[in-house]
């Protein structure tokens, strides 16, 4: 069968045009789109690709001309019953292009003319309202916000745009006072109107302040007290950045509280309440000094919350958060493991049990418990196929133990899915033309765009840049990491015949097995994946060039997550190494804009003039230029106009002396200047103290001390100063903040009792081996014991 030349430049077109949207090569997506428009122009969705291939270069007023000029080419009574939702689509999503070219007045003529033809009625409203806004006409625009309202009383959006209308919305949610009050009775008001509103009682509690804030909060809470509302706490987590609401909330709580237990009712109420109001009493308050610091009160509350029922499930969860913010992470991860078992078929506590053994450092466990809500066959891989993205806390657990090619296995994993969807977005070029989902498919479009910035991929490039360091700085080819290497690989070997005897009994099995209709073909072959060649990432550690591999991450870092102190901090760490003097400069331009006082950011200022400063006087014309901009940059830094870098940390010390970090860092900077003031740089360290931030009577003290901080000057006195001595002075002072603190072996962790257990011939928590595969299995955890009687069920 022959094919036109027609239908060949048809689908030349087409493609060029799929695989320039996906590339973001947007004038050749407009040059492509027009040329399928001027090949087949009696095809509606030509004419939509051609307007949406414009808007994305940036020409919405063209791409609005483009729909006009297709409507005209229809006929009066268009569309047919069976096109109206497309045709309702396509006028919603030119009205959005003149609004977006701030062509306001001609966007709501033309929504009010095309109202008959538009199916989506709250799209129309909401359209409508944003332009009334937009053009003044606040009143109008309240009326139609209040019918939304009756639609949806629980739409913030819609209170802010009410809020708009009158005057009284702020994007920084400062208030003068007047404005509180008019506020306060707006909200009352709708109070009356929508009293099965939760939105309308939570909103007032971001601007109320003092009494006002009491009663209206007393209103929101004791409702949901007695309901049993777990979520309540989150709800109200944002208050806690509000100053002295904090203070608020815990009197009113434990007023509550007292009420509860001798009365058995509110203050205000005549009524008894259920029993369950004293346990969600008791799970606030827990979460409330678990947000406070004070582990000691909030575990006090949860284990009477405990106690006074048992059989719920939250209150193991929130303990084990409570254990992991206070250092103990094995107690944790076993708490989360109890949770877990007292309902085996729900994935999210699953998830939260494998967070915590993964923080653990029970990597082994945790893709043990894992696997059993994964499909029959190869665990790993099917994890890997469902995008949980697990692999990031996986790779910060083997980060910390050392085992940097199982780090970044596991790291460019969580890259391979960000790139994977990217990839996905190709299947919906034509699909969403064809199907009109216009403002859908631009919105999915700018998502991807922005996608890298996400928080997890940031830290997974972050994780991977960290580790090609360590991979610079310590090289596997060395005598020392060969060794450990070589050890390794003898433990690896003396399990590979047990895993391999285990695997093909578990191959026989399955072959035994009858072939599902998912796992087979039509041929009745079964589907078999590739097996990964470098499980543990054997091969990562062998590249020749870390610091290549990790300045490809970097530049998706610094593209992607510009206002980031992270991004640039690594970037200084990279090209100090790579010897870019003016790239390291910039990153340090980019963390004194960012934040000038910020521990690192002065660091990164002293280390980078004391190495340039201790550079040889420059010979090649290139190192002349380098010197000569940098020359006539130093006097633009203030920290550093007509100062040394001694007196520059000086002053850094004196801004911000009651500052743990900030005496750190000084004292750092204080060693590398002159490595003849070790001492003085210790001493520093060591008179820092942990003020007592002030508080009310009811409230307690509160240590300024952070337990991650506290870890990081440990290590810094350990391996930087090498001060074995204040190291341990630092971790006995420590061990008395943090007593649930496994780092610091405190009074209360599970280390003291697992050392206790150790001296009764027990199995090391830590195990004995270098090799993750064998330690792990051995490690044990306090548990109920339940996972190994349900780690066979088939979930």
């Amino acid at each position: 069968m022959e094919i036109s030349d027609a239908l060949i430049l048809d689908f030349l077109a087409f493609i060029s045009s799929e695989s320039a949207a996906q590339m973001r090569d947007l004038a050749g997506f407009v040059e492509a789109r027009q040329q399928l428009l001027t090949l087949k122009p009696n095809q509606r969705m030509n004419w939509i690709g051609f307007a949406v291939a414009h808007h994305l270069n940036s020409n919405g007023a063209k791409a609005a001309e483009i729909l006009e000029a297709y409507e005209g080419t229809l006929e009066d009574d268009y569309p047919p019953d069976n096109e109206r939702c497309e045709h309702g689509e396509m006028l919603l999503y030119k009205i959005s292009l003149l609004e977006e070219c701030g062509f306001h007045e001609r966007a709501l003529e033309e929504l009010h003319k095309k109202e008959p033809k538009i199916v989506d009625r709250l799209t129309y409203k909401e359209q409508e309202v944003s332009l009334l806004v937009k053009l003044g006409l606040l009143e109008e625009g309240a009326n139609i916000y209040k019918a939304l309202l009756t639609l949806n009383p629980d739409n913030y959006r819609y209170y802010e745009g009410l809020q708009k209308c009158f005057d009284l919305y702020s994007e920084n949610g400062k208030y003068s006072s007047d404005e509180i009050d008019r506020l306060d009775a707006l909200y009352k008001s709708l109070a009356q109107q929508y009293t099965w509103s939760s939105a309308v009682k939570r909103i007032p509690l971001d601007f109320l302040q003092g009494d006002k804030f009491r009663e209206a909060a007393v209103s929101y809470i004791q409702p949901l007290l007695i309901k049993g509302v777990p979520s309540l706490f989150s709800d109200l987590s944002p208050l806690y950045n509000h100053y002295g609401k904090a203070d608020i909330l815990e009197q009113l709580m434990l007023e509550l509280e007292h009420s509860i237990r001798t009365t058995g009712r509110f203050p205000d109420r005549t009524e008894k309440e259920p029993p369950s109001t004293l346990l969600w009493t008791l799970f606030f308050l827990a979460q409330h000094y678990d947000r406070r610091g004070q582990y000691d009160m909030a575990l006090s509350k949860i284990d009477e919350a405990i106690q006074h029922t048992p059989t719920v499930i939250d209150l193991y969860s929130v303990k084990s958060r409570i254990l992991k913010h206070a250092g103990d992470l094995v107690a944790a991860a076993s708490l989360a493991d109890e949770a877990w078992c007292m309902d085996l078929a729900d994935r999210y506590i699953n998830s939260e049990s494998i967070k915590r053994m993964l923080q653990a450092d029970q990597v082994a466990l945790a893709e043990k418990t894992a696997a059993l809500f994964t499909k029959e066959g190869d665990q790993h891989n099917n994890l890997h196929d469902m995008q949980c993205m697990y692999e990031l806390a996986s790779g910060e657990s083997h980060t910390r133990q050392g085992y940097l090619g199982r780090a970044l296995k596991k790291f460019l994993a969580v890259e391979k899915h960000y790139a994977d969807i990217t990839e996905d977005q190709f299947d919906f070029h034509s699909y969403c033309l064809r199907k009109m989902t216009l403002r859908a498919y631009v919105e999915m479009l700018k998502f991807q765009d922005r996608l890298h910035s996400h928080s997890y991929f940031h830290k997974a490039a972050a994780g991977a840049i960290r580790c090609y360091l360590k991979l610079y700085d310590s090289p596997l080819n060395s005598p020392a990491e060969e060794e450990d290497h070589t050890l390794k690989t003898l433990q690896k070997k003396k399990m590979k015949k047990q895993r391999k005897t285990e695997r093909a009994k578990k191959e026989a099995e399955e072959k035994n097995e009858e072939s599902s209709a998912s796992g087979t073909s039509k041929s009745g072959k079964r589907h078999v994946k590739p097996v990964d060649p470098d499980p543990y990432g054997e091969r990562l550690l062998k590249t020749e060039d870390p610091l290549s591999e990790a300045t490809k991450y970097l530049k998706l870092l610094q593209k992607n997550s510009p206002d980031s102190l992270e991004t640039h901090l690594l970037s200084f760490e990279v090209n100090m190494r790579k010897q870019k003097i003016l790239l390291a400069f910039q990153a340090v331009k980019q963390l004194l804009r960012l934040d000038a006082e910020y521990p690192d950011s002065h660091r990164c200022l002293i280390k980078f003039f004391h190495k340039v400063g201790s550079m040889p006087a420059p010979a090649t014309d290139a190192e002349k230029l380098v010197w000569s901009v940098l020359e006539a940059e130093r006097p633009s830094i203030c920290q550093l106009q007509e100062k040394t870098l001694t007196e520059a940390n000086e002053i850094f010390l004196r801004k911000h002396q009651d500052s743990l970090m900030h005496r750190v860092v000084v004292a750092e900077m204080l060693y590398i200047l002159d490595p003849t003031k070790k001492l003085e740089a210790v001493k520093l360290i060591e008179d820092s103290s942990n003020i007592v931030e002030p508080t009310n009577a009811t409230l307690g003290p509160i240590m300024a001390w952070k337990l991650k901080d506290c870890i990081g000057v440990h290590q810094l006195l350990e391996k930087v100063l090498v001060d074995q001595d204040a190291a341990l002075r630092w971790k006995v002072r420590c061990a008395e903040y943090f007593p649930y603190s496994t780092y610091f072996e405190g009074s209360r962790s599970s280390a003291v009792n697992n050392l206790f257990n150790n001296q009764e011939g027990k199995t090391p928590v830590n195990g004995g081996t270098s090799d993750p595969e064998i330690s792990q299995s051995t490690i044990p955890i306090i548990s109920n014991g339940k996972l190994e009687a349900f780690k066979n069920l088939a979930i």
